[in-house]
This record gives structure tokens, sequence and C-alpha cells, in this order.
């Protein structure tokens, strides 16, 4: 089956004055029917650019896109727009509902613009509220509607048309935390009963993680990986994933090799019978940093090494605790809340690592 969408060498730059900046440097990818991928990363990553050449909003500077079998690069701007029309849905951050428009007649919108019949709109319309849980509602103006009936209203009227591609960019970013976890939810299993291929983008990583089939992280116009959410969390393939995703610390580590094992020797001590590590001549004189996850790090009183809590913060279930052992090196761990423990005092605690990440180490520590 051919992909919905492909990107082959495919970046985007712009001129401004005598300089060229470059928004998107090149990206290889392949969506597939029925996935739901994720973009992250911080402001001016890329990530929207990467959206509207797939939106066929904007051409690329070089490289080859193809959007449901046509070549993007080739389409006059009036083949665009209908491509867009036919085969792309979007969904804001801002939602951009019609103000005196009820929440029907803003689903219907794109529906009449594709020339349906209003007896047939209507329908298609009435079916993508019903998807949404939006039905009983059908007749309220946005301004009657809270956050996030807006956002289903919003979501009903990219699926209405039923496109191949729907694209949404930063949705949540304006519901409030407990609500966007919920609704982020929701649209998943929405998307995945209507059999929809999208594509989102997000600062959110916890978002991009309940959200995502696959996720690729971005930063200053580069694609860094692209993997399922357990692989970017366990084996991130570069330093900025690793420090992006999730909670974790970087310690300097002295690889060993004993027998047909490799033994990682790090600041909690050795780690051994690990999985993936490489062999000690990967790096100079087999020295590197290891990636410790705040989940790697277990309380454990009866432990020999001791640290001191430095910070604590209360996330209901645990607490997230940055703690510095006696050489100064700090760590995080997550440790079920009812461990209780004061900021200055003193734990015991050690490495329970299956997944050791190592990294060249960084010559400023």
């Amino acid at each position: 089956m051919n992909p919905i969408a492909k990107l082959a060498g495919v970046g985007k730059e712009y001129q401004v004055g005598d300089q060229t900046i470059v928004a998107l440097q090149p990206v290889d990818l392949e969506i597939r029917a029925g996935e739901l991928l994720l973009i992250i990363g911080p402001s001016g990553s890329g990530k929207t650019t990467l959206l509207s050449l797939l939106g066929c909003v904007i051409y690329p500077s070089y490289g080859q896109l193809w959007v449901k079998d046509q070549f993007v690069n080739n389409l006059n701007q009036k083949e665009l727009a209908a491509l867009r029309l036919h085969t792309i849905g979007f969904v804001f951050q801002s939602f951009n509902l019609i103000a005196p428009l009820n929440a029907l007649d803003n689903v219907m919108m794109p529906l009449q613009l594709k020339k349906l019949p209003r007896a047939e709109a209507k329908q298609k319309a009435l079916a993508a509220l019903e998807l949404v849980g939006m039905l009983d509602r059908k007749g309220n103006l946005p301004k009657q509607l809270s956050g996030g009936q807006q956002q289903r209203v919003a979501l009903a009227r990219a699926l209405a048309p039923q496109p191949k591609l729907l694209l949404l960019d930063e949705p949540f970013s304006n519901l409030d935390v407990e609500l966007r976890e919920r609704i982020s939810l929701e649209v998943r299993t929405i998307l995945k009963d209507a059999q929809t291929t999208a594509l989102f983008v997000t600062h959110d990583q916890m978002e991009a993680f309940a959200l995502g089939d696959w996720v690729g992280v971005m930063s200053e116009g580069r694609l860094h990986q692209w993997d399922a959410p357990y692989t970017l969390y366990h084996r991130p393939a570069s330093r900025f994933v690793a420090e992006f995703i999730g909670h974790g610390v970087f310690a300097p580590a002295q690889l060993h090799a004993v027998g047909d094992e490799v033994q990682v020797d790090t600041p909690l001590g050795l780690l051994a019978d690990v999985e993936e590590c490489p062999l000690p001549s990967a790096y100079e004189g087999g020295r590197c940093d290891v990636l410790l996850r705040a989940d790697d790090i277990v309380h454990d009183d009866d432990a020999p090494v001791q640290a001191e809590i430095i910070r604590k913060a209360f996330r209901g279930a645990e607490f997230l605790y940055t703690l510095r052992l006696a050489s100064g090196q700090t760590v995080l761990a997550l440790v079920p809340s009812h461990h209780d423990h004061r900021v200055g005092e003193w734990i015991g605690i050690r490495a329970q690592v299956d997944h050791v990440v190592t990294f060249a180490r960084d010559p400023s520590t």
C-alpha cells in the first residue's frame, strides 16, 4: 500500500536579504494509512514548517514531496488548493470556529466548499458531530460551548470531509492541563475509530506519548529521531533527545570488559548485566557519559550509596526528588509519595538500569 505522504530529502529555506535561513533540514519520512504521528520540539525547531509542507501550504526548497500519490513539487497553486480541499484536513490551535454559526453549520462549512448538496453535507456533518460526542450540541453557538466542546466541534469539522491526512497544530494548547489530558486520549480513540491518518504538532511530550503511534523529535530544523514512544524514551539517538524526553541526568562513567560482559562504573556504583551496552572501545579509554533516568534510581534504605535531597516535587502518586551524592553528582529519582522525606535529608539509593544509554563524554565536564 502506498503511503499517504512521503518526504524524500525534503527541506525548506528562506532568503532574508543576503542571509539564507534554514527552516527545515532534509527529512525522509513516510506516513502510512491509519497512523497517528506526533512531532515535538521546542519553539523554532521546524515543527510548523514540516506541517505546512505536508499541508501543501508551502513548497519544499529541495527534495521530493508526495501527498496521496501527487508530486507536490510540480503542482501549481490551483492544483495545490484542490489537493488541500479534497485530501487534507486542518485543526488549529485557536479552533477557528465562526462565531455567528452554530456547531452544525460550522461543521458543514468545508463540505459546502466541496460543493456537496446541502442535504448530503448536513448528513455528513451530523455523523461527524455524533462521532465526537457533540450531536446534542449541534444548535449551540461557539460562545455557548466550553473549550473542550469547541475543540470537539473543530475536530468534527475537520473529520466531516473524510480527509486522507489530518494535520493538527497544537490543538490542545488552549485547554487547561487536566482537560487537555482527557481530551487528547478521547481524540486518539475518535481518530482510531474513524481510521483517520493524523499528524499532530505539539511541545508537550506527555501528550505525544499518549497520542502517538510514532513520535518525531525536532530541534533547529533537524529531525533528530523518529520512533515509537517507548524507544524514544529508553533508546534516545542523540544527547538532545535524551535531554528533551523525560527526566534524567548524564553521569560520567567508565566501561570495563569483564569476560563476555561489559560493566559500567558510575557514581552510583557498578552497573552489570545490562542490555545493549557498547564495548569500551566505542569511546576513548572507555570513558563516556551514561544517561540515568529518574525511574532508573530506586530509593533503598539499605543501599550503600547515600544522597541528599535538595529538591522535591509532589506529583500525587510519587515525588520527583533531586538528589546530590557526596561527590557532588546530582541524580533524579521518582519515589512513591508515601516515602515523604524532608529536603536536606540523606536517603539510600541504588541504580536499577535495564537500558544503558551512553554518549561521548561532554568535554565541559
